[in-house]
C-alpha cells in the first residue's frame, strides 16, 4: 500500500513486488558471496596491470559492470562503484541477486570538519538521507543506520591492527554542487562527519535485501571552509591501495 505524501519522494510503498526485479531474473550465482565496492579506479587499474585479478562476471548494458576476483584470495570479489545511489546501490541490488551477502564499501568523501585529516578513516555508522533512492526501500526517516554488529566487527579488526579511525554518520546527497555553507553547517550539527553520495542507498538495500554491509570512507577534500580545498585527496595512492587490501580482510570477518 502506498503511503501518500505531498512530496513524491516521501511516498513509500510496502508492496515487495516490483515490475522490474533482479531477484526474479534467475541470475547465475557468483562463485563467492564476498564483495568489495571501491571508488578507487587507480587501484583497480594497478591490480589489473599487475595481473592480480581475474574476471568473475561481466554485466552488459548501457552502463556495463565488471566484477573481478582476487587471484590470491578467490573468495573475495571486487568491483568499481558507480557514483550516486541509483547507480551504486542499484547495482548492489543486482549483486545481491547474484548471491553477494557480505559487502564492504571503501571510498573517499568530503570532510565537514577540517580537523579530519586526509586519509583518516571513518567507519560508517549511518547516514542522513538527503537523497531520493533510499525512500523507495525503507520508510521515510531522517537517518538510516548501519548494522551495529557489522560496524563492531570492523572496529574490532581495526583495533587489533592498531589502525586509527573515527566512527560516525555521513551526509548522503544527490547534489554535489549544492553543498552550501548553511547546509554544511546544519549537517555537521546533526552529527555528519563526511559528505558523500551513496551510503544511504547502500545501507537501505542491505536492510531491504537482508545482507551484511559495512563501509569505510577516508577523509578527502575539505568542504568545511569558505573555499573548497581538494587537498589532492584523489592522489593518495598509498592510502587508497592499503584501504582496499584492508577491506579484503574485513569482508571475510563478517
Amino acid at each position: 500500500m502506498v503511503t501518500k505524501n505531498e512530496f513524491p519522494v516521501m511516498e513509500y510503498d510496502d508492496d515487495n513486488d516490483s515490475i522490474v526485479n533482479p531477484f526474479s531474473w534467475n541470475l547465475e550465482p557468483f562463485t563467492t558471496d564476498k564483495l568489495i565496492i571501491t571508488f578507487f579506479p587507480d587501484v583497480m587499474k594497478d591490480l589489473l596491470e599487475k595481473n592480480q585479478l581475474e574476471l568473475e562476471r561481466h554485466f552488459t548494458g548501457e552502463n556495463p559492470v565488471d566484477i573481478y576476483r582476487f587471484k590470491d584470495m578467490p573468495d573475495v570479489m571486487i568491483t568499481l562503484g558507480y557514483v550516486g545511489c541509483p547507480a551504486c546501490a542499484g547495482n548492489l541490488e543486482c549483486f545481491a541477486a547474484c548471491g553477494a551477502t557480505k559487502v564492504m564499501f571503501c571510498g573517499g568523501g568530503g570532510v565537514l570538519d577540517k580537523n579530519i585529516k586526509v586519509g583518516e578513516l571513518l567507519v560508517v555508522e549511518g547516514a542522513i538521507r538527503d537523497e531520493g533512492f533510499s525512500y523507495k526501500y525503507i520508510k521515510p526517516s531522517r537517518y538510516i543506520y548501519s548494522d551495529r554488529k557489522i560496524s563492531d566487527k570492523i572496529t574490532s579488526c581495526l583495533d587489533e591492527r592498531k589502525i586509527p579511525y573515527i566512527k560516525g554518520i555521513t551526509w548522503t546527497t544527490d547534489a554535489m554542487f549544492r553543498e552550501t555553507k548553511a547546509l554544511v553547517e546544519q549537517r555537521k550539527l546533526e552529527g555528519a562527519k563526511i559528505v558523500e553520495m551513496e551510503q544511504a542507498g547502500c545501507i537501505a538495500i542491505a536492510q531491504y535485501r537482508n545482507f551484511d554491509y559495512g563501509a569505510i570512507i577516508y577523509g578527502g577534500d575539505d568542504v568545511s571552509q569558505d573555499e573548497w580545498d581538494t587537498r589532492s585527496w584523489d592522489k593518495r595512492q598509498g592510502i587508497r591501495y592499503n584501504l582496499v587490501m584492508l577491506c579484503r580482510d574485513l569482508v571475510k570477518a563478517f
